[in-house]
């Protein structure tokens, strides 16, 4: 379809905004607003236009990502991958947060890291390979 022009915004659902805002703050996100609407919704966003909505009703009890933690492999969105321009540089930032590395891939000269939200969602930092 020619109309779509990019992605507006990623849903992430969360047992606790406090704690999730805090850990996206961390990473450079801005809250805008929140909560609003029947889910209700959070709203924060990144200089680089990345925008992540909230959905705050995440059963509080949960202790498992079930698309990425059980052997059964469920259909749906596995993770978000955030584009950096220098993988080292943001991997040491990250590391410095005290945020848990959870993989790191060199592949055909793309760079890659992956970590996980207070929620146990998959956040991706992907360097491209030289073009």
């Amino acid at each position: 379809m020619k109309e779509i022009t990019r992605i507006n915004h990623i849903g992430l659902r969360v047992k606790n905004l406090n704690i999730s805002r805090e850990f996206y703050e961390k990473l450079g996100f801005i809250f805008l607003a929140g909560p609003i609407g029947p889910e209700p919704v959070a709203i924060m966003e990144h200089a680089s236009g990345v925008n992540i909505n909230f959905i705050l009703n995440a059963d509080p009890n949960c202790t498992e990502n079930i698309l990425m933690d059980t052997s059964r492999k469920h259909t749906g969105y596995t993770h978000v991958a955030l584009e950096v321009n220098n993988a080292a540089s943001a991997l040491e930032f990250v590391k410095g947060l005290g945020i848990k590395i959870t993989g790191e891939v060199e592949f055909e000269g793309a760079k890659f890291f992956f970590i996980r939200d207070p929620d146990r969602n998959v956040i991706e930092f992907h360097q491209p390979a030289c073009r």
